[in-house]
């Protein structure tokens, strides 16, 4: 498998003291927020109704990996990086750029956006040093 050897180093979390402005300038739209998921970061294309149904290609993270099979899933771990603050600063068209999660084993997870509040996500690979800032951000730690 292809090894990524470098990361967006432009990635950055909303600073802690902005978190809570933005979490309420955010909260009318996060009802309109959707997951579109990418065959290229799943084996098995679950419910995510994805056109191929699956393509996983070498080197990407693979949802399966972290047991995330369905959109329900998907949307929940989006919503709960809205509400626990691990969005990026950076924006686009009013939406944070980035979100990040963790599921319930500790396995970080990245969404980018893709459109106004659609995003697809993927595990973080291992040797991306943001994974401690996520999971940091995420357990209060």
């Amino acid at each position: 498998m292809l090894r990524r050897r470098t990361f967006n180093p432009k990635r950055q979390l909303c600073p802690t003291e902005a978190v809570q402005i933005r979490q309420q300038i955010l909260a009318p739209q996060i009802r309109l927020l959707r997951y579109s998921g990418n065959p290229e970061h799943k084996r098995n294309p679950g419910d995510f109704g994805l056109d191929p149904p699956s393509a996983p290609r070498p080197g990407k993270t693979l949802c399966d990996q972290v047991e995330i099979y369905s959109r329900a899933e998907a949307v929940a771990l989006l919503r709960g990086g809205f509400q626990r603050g691990t969005f990026s600063a950076q924006e686009r068209d009013g939406w944070p750029q980035n979100v990040w999660a963790v599921t319930d084993r500790g396995e970080p997870l990245e969404a980018q956006l893709e459109g106004p509040g659609v995003y697809h996500g993927y595990p973080m690979p291992e040797a991306d040093p943001f994974r401690e800032k996520i999971v940091e951000r995420w357990t209060g730690s």
